[in-house]
């Protein structure tokens, strides 16, 4: 660093501490006839005054009026303003040397450090971004929160859900315990508790489902809003002594929410016809749309 630059640095530097030090002057001076002003108006509106907002404070004390520079009995109202301007001017002096002092400190900086500074200034023009985008991503509506809410509630309770996948010949419906609703994804996160007889581990199976395959089985502990399906409606409903669901068609009207529903399911045949089982009110639900059994 040569020897002018240093000059230069410690010159605005003494500049500056000779304005501030005029400054804290000019404030004791303005202070001082804070106090000597007795009229209580204009007492309340210097309350209100501070030195960020001179140009404001300027143009309330010539707004007060004669009557109460009259009252103020001598030229302290004059004075007070003049020193209000100076205090102004020393402030814009002071915003001038310190910029000058930056530019010359930042002269002096590694060309690094200046692309440090660059790098932070692009990082936050990215978060504005980032933060812009998720502002036009539209609101859920109170309904649609709500079912959200209502699906995010079935953490621990078992449901209907389909494991298959999109491209299978046949729907494969299982009772399943939700683990975990995502809200963000739409994804459940389901445990099948009983993986079967027929299959090679007995070690319980955990799968991400959509939404589009989990269907919510009625609460016996809310009668209210359990389903009525009467008789020859299709329903999905779990066989008897297993946690699998398959399509059956409801046999006969039930008399009380809590009855049993008689069922006949599909390809159940005995001795030539369909056998009428009973399967309970809260392991039956609605036929889902499309459904391949």
């Amino acid at each position: 660093m040569s020897s002018p630059d240093i000059a230069g640095i410690l010159d605005s530097s003494k500049e500056l501490d000779r304005l501030r030090k005029e400054q804290e002057d000019v404030l004791i001076e303005i202070n001082k006839m804070h106090k000597k002003l007795i009229s209580y108006k204009l007492r309340m509106v210097l309350a209100q005054v501070e030195l960020t907002f001179l140009w404001g404070e300027l143009d309330l004390i010539e707004s007060l009026g004669p009557e109460v520079v009259e009252k103020a009995g001598d030229s302290s109202l004059s004075k007070l303003k003049m020193l209000y301007i100076q205090a102004k001017e020393l402030s814009e002096s002071e915003v001038s040397i310190s910029s000058q002092l930056l530019g010359q400190l930042d002269a002096l900086m590694p060309s690094g450090t200046q692309g440090q500074h660059r790098r932070r200034i692009e990082g936050s023009e990215q978060k504005k971004k980032r933060v812009k985008a998720d502002s036009e991503v539209p609101r859920l509506s109170p309904s649609r929160r709500s079912h959200l809410e209502s699906l995010a509630s079935l953490k621990g309770e078992q449901v209907a859900a389909r494991i298959t996948q999109e491209n299978s010949g046949k729907d494969e419906w299982f009772v399943v315990k939700v683990i975990h609703f995502d809200k963000e994804t739409r994804e459940f996160e389901v445990l099948d508790e009983d993986p079967g007889e027929d299959e090679e581990s007995t070690v319980q199976r955990k799968y991400k489902l959509p939404m589009s395959h989990i269907i919510p089985f009625p609460k016996r502990s809310d009668l209210s809003n359990i389903p009525d399906f009467p008789s020859g409606r299709h329903v999905l409903a779990v066989y008897p002594e297993t946690t699998a669901l398959y399509k059956a068609t409801v046999y006969q009207t039930r008399k009380r929410k809590i009855d049993d529903y008689v069922v006949q399911f599909e390809d159940d045949e005995e001795d030539g016809s369909l056998p009428k089982r009973l399967v309970p009110f809260h392991r039956v639900v609605a036929l889902p749309d499309g459904c391949r059994q």
